[in-house]
């Protein structure tokens, strides 16, 4: 049998991205995820619990990251676990880290902190981490005006516009 290694995450952002180069020149960008979990327990007590996440994105997407996102904003993240191990004076170290391979903006109701539900900027029109949306140049903050294109029978199989779905 296989092996899966698949992380979806989507929380909000402890700290600024931090963005810097390796030697060769590719860029590496490592912020924090605080992951809220609300359950209740069987004495009907409401509780919160959050799981604190580091995070590093590689390449454009981390370019991506450190430019458009800040502590506080909300991000979901696609990627994978990394098991880190190395020795300190003090003996052996190990940190378990999520390396994200891509990811989505997602915007909050009345763009106010915890908001409400949210809508991410590819289902607007744009796509996935590092594609903007079309009409938009490479590097440009994202529009909140952009109209979704019509799926063509090349991307979906079937040339249906979101009007004419019912539901």
């Amino acid at each position: 049998m296989g092996n899966v290694n698949k992380v979806f995450l989507m929380g909000n952002m402890t700290r600024d991205p931090e963005l810097r180069y390796t030697p060769n020149g590719t860029a590496v960008c490592d912020f924090g995820l605080a992951v809220n979990r609300s359950y209740t327990t069987r004495d009907r007590e409401k509780r919160d619990e959050t799981c604190f996440v580091d995070v590093t994105v590689w390449g454009r997407r981390g370019e991506i990251v450190s430019e458009y996102f800040s502590k506080g904003r909300l991000i979901f993240i696609e990627g994978r676990l990394k098991f880190d191990t190395w020795e300190t004076a003090d003996g052996r170290r190990s940190k378990l880290t999520v390396v994200a391979e891509d990811f989505q903006f997602v915007e909050r109701r009345g763009g106010e902190p915890g908001a409400g539900p949210q809508q991410s900027d590819s289902a607007k029109g744009g796509d996935r981490a590092g594609s903007p949306p079309s009409g938009r140049a490479r590097g440009q903050a994202p529009s909140r005006q952009e109209e979704p294109p019509a799926e063509t029978s090349e991307e979906s199989g079937y040339d249906v516009s979101d009007d004419e779905i019912p539901f």
